[in-house]
């Protein structure tokens, strides 16, 4: 096999759960050759490295092996080696931190109490009292 579609190449290593959600990247301009947005249709190479763009962060992969069949993920570093830049694993790890909040897993969505005290707590007027039982110290 010399050259693999693109949108069945993301799909086989897993980067996206469907086919037609990587065509759509590739319509989007999420996927990117040597700064070239690529079509669906265009073909992998050995060798290639293309970029995807997920939210913030800008992955870098490098094509090994070419398949059209959807591996298991134990066997999808042998096909692919990814790349990405660690400035972009950073910015990964600052969005879970930053989506995470100070909630515990498994505690739910807020209660409207819980809400009501977040929002005393994050307003200009709750730091003001802070500042006033500084001062009387």
């Amino acid at each position: 096999m010399a050259e693999v579609r693109v949108d069945k190449y993301l799909w086989a290593m897993r980067i996206y759960k469907t086919r037609s959600i990587a065509a759509d990247a590739c319509k989007n301009g999420r996927i990117t050759l040597n700064g070239v947005q690529l079509k669906p249709s265009r073909t992998f190479k050995v060798g290639d490295t293309f970029n995807v763009r997920k939210g913030p962060i800008t992955y870098t992969y490098r094509v090994l092996q070419l398949t059209e069949n959807r591996l298991g993920a134990k066997f999808v570093p042998e096909y692919l080696r990814d790349c990405t830049a660690p400035e972009q694993l950073e910015l990964l790890e600052l969005a879970r931190m930053a989506g995470n909040g100070s909630r515990d897993r498994g505690m739910g969505r807020p209660t409207k109490k819980d809400r009501r005290d977040i929002e005393v707590f994050m307003s200009d007027s709750y730091l003001d009292e802070i500042d006033d039982w500084e001062d009387e110290e």
